[in-house]
């Protein structure tokens, strides 16, 4: 069934009007009519069977049938911060990290940072990678979308980095040494209130001032296992693991 997130100042107790794109969508896209359902999703992250019982103008209303006792969110908050990348990676990254269960995206400007974004250019990318995460959310029946972050330099990461508990940073020297950090030890220990921060350097890695910094930091530099990973392949590997071992092999 087709998922919808809507703004909650579109519901009002059972009924929910739904316009612009998301209309578009159910009306031309779906050709839904009246009596046909979706399921949409509220702010609050709870989701609903919702019936269509009017169509006006491009605008459709629809009922609340059946409230949904369901949660597809990661049992941990993982945000991926992500020093930009070339080209359309990021965008790949927001797409498959979406259903891949992260909790938000942030892209930083690094030090080996190839591309770079002026406001007008950031302004116009906020708007198109909002898109992403909310078409990528409905589409893998997500409770909630992804949060993406303003762009930020190194020394604003650190800062927003200090809400979180567990901090690590994908550090490719990690994969060349004997006596490395194992990846696999922090996931065996996270628990489920735990808010985990993933910093991912851009193609050319991070630099050696990034690495100091991230490690005065409490960032643990990480391999993610023995083989070098590119830089939209790396935050998939660290969400796709965490969600094996939290939520596949606990649930056993």
């Amino acid at each position: 069934m087709q998922r919808y997130f809507i703004p909650a100042e579109n519901w009002e107790d059972d009924l929910v009007t739904i316009d612009g794109e998301d209309a578009h969508h159910i009306l031309r896209v779906m050709r839904y009519q009246v009596n046909d359902t979706f399921i949409g999703n509220h702010p609050n992250t709870k989701a609903a069977i919702c019936k269509i019982v009017n169509v006006e103008a491009g605008v459709v209303q629809a009922y609340v049938e059946q409230w949904l006792e369901e949660n597809a969110e990661m049992p941990v908050e993982i945000t991926i911060a992500h020093g930009l990348p070339k080209g359309d990676k990021l965008e790949l990254v927001l797409q498959k990290g979406t259903e891949l269960g992260a909790s938000g995206f942030i892209p930083f400007k690094a030090d080996r940072s190839i591309v770079k974004w002026d406001k007008k250019k950031e302004n116009k990318k906020r708007d198109r990678f909002a898109k992403i995460v909310k078409e990528a959310s409905e589409q893998s029946h997500r409770n909630k979308v992804p949060t993406v972050q303003q762009l930020m330099s190194l020394h604003e990461l650190i800062e927003e980095s200090s809400k979180y508990n567990v901090k690590i940073f994908a550090y490719e020297e990690e994969a060349k040494v004997v006596n490395y950090i194992s990846f696999s030890e922090i996931v065996k220990e996270l628990r489920e209130s735990d808010r985990v921060f993933v910093c991912i350097g851009p193609e050319g890695g991070f630099s050696q001032h990034e690495v100091e910094t991230l490690k005065e930091n409490d960032f643990k530099p990480v391999r993610l296992g023995p083989r070098i990973l590119r830089t939209e392949t790396a935050p998939l590997y660290v969400l796709a693991s965490i969600s094996y071992h939290l939520e596949e092999l606990r649930c056993k």
